[in-house]
């Protein structure tokens, strides 16, 4: 069964079409956790509202403390299948890329990146300045730390049990638990892949990234691949 982690903060306005989506490209047993941080969150209502219900849904309160990152542990506490793959409620992530990731995992891939950055990828939209960034994080990563896929930063991502249940979290905020749990698993000679994605900037609703707030978490993880591919020093 696939987990699909979604953290969700007021999605009222893209969650019926992204449930709708997802149900149309996932092909076989899957759950929809989305987790929610608060009751009064307006993703709730609206899902309430989707017609006819799905029943891939299940809701999941997080009780961890407010935020992305606690949403994620939340999630990851609550998964129930054998591959667990993390989507944005905005519709930025495209839901057809889910199986072909879902295969990798099943094939021996511990981690499988949805990447905007390699052959038949790419990003549509979204601030000059994070798609700059990010695209210059994936590919120094690559070519000069060894990371063995082109997207370093988006958190479209499969993971296999092992991955959830054996590697822990050091990250206290933001999105950069995607980097920390691809670049843990690399150390530990665990298989990291990639497939190519699109991913599109959301057309309704506000997002929640924080470029500025969050880019000294970005940078933590960056220095320490450069630091363990350079000099051998790392912790894991």
């Amino acid at each position: 069964m696939i987990s699909l982690v979604v953290p969700v903060y007021n999605e009222a306005d893209n969650i019926q079409a992204f449930v709708r989506e997802v149900e149309s490209a996932v092909n076989e047993p899957h759950e929809i956790l989305i987790v929610y941080d608060f009751p009064e969150d307006n993703t709730l209502p609206a899902l309430a509202a989707l017609t006819p219900p799905c029943p891939s849904v299940r809701l999941v309160h997080n009780t961890l403390g407010r935020g992305v990152l606690n949403a994620l542990k939340a999630g990851f506490q609550a998964s129930k299948g054998d591959v667990v793959l993390v989507m944005m409620a905005d519709r930025s992530d495209d839901p057809q890329t889910v199986m072909p990731m879902a295969r990798l995992v099943r094939e021996g891939a511990d981690v499988v990146a949805g990447s905007r950055y390699m052959r038949g990828g790419r990003q549509e939209g979204g601030p000059l300045l994070k798609r700059t960034l990010s695209r210059l994080a994936g590919l120094s990563l690559h070519y000069l730390a060894g990371l063995p896929i082109h997207d370093a930063t988006n958190n479209f991502r499969a993971y296999s049990r092992r991955v959830i249940e054996q590697v822990p979290i050091e990250s206290q905020a933001s999105f950069a638990v995607a980097l920390e749990l691809t670049l843990k698993a690399h150390w530990r000679g665990w298989r990291v892949a990639e497939v190519p994605t699109v991913w599109r900037d959301r057309t309704a609703g506000q997002s929640r990234f924080r470029l500025w707030a969050w880019l000294p978490h970005y940078l933590h993880w960056y220095l320490r691949a450069l630091e363990c591919a350079w000099f051998g020093i790392t912790k894991i």
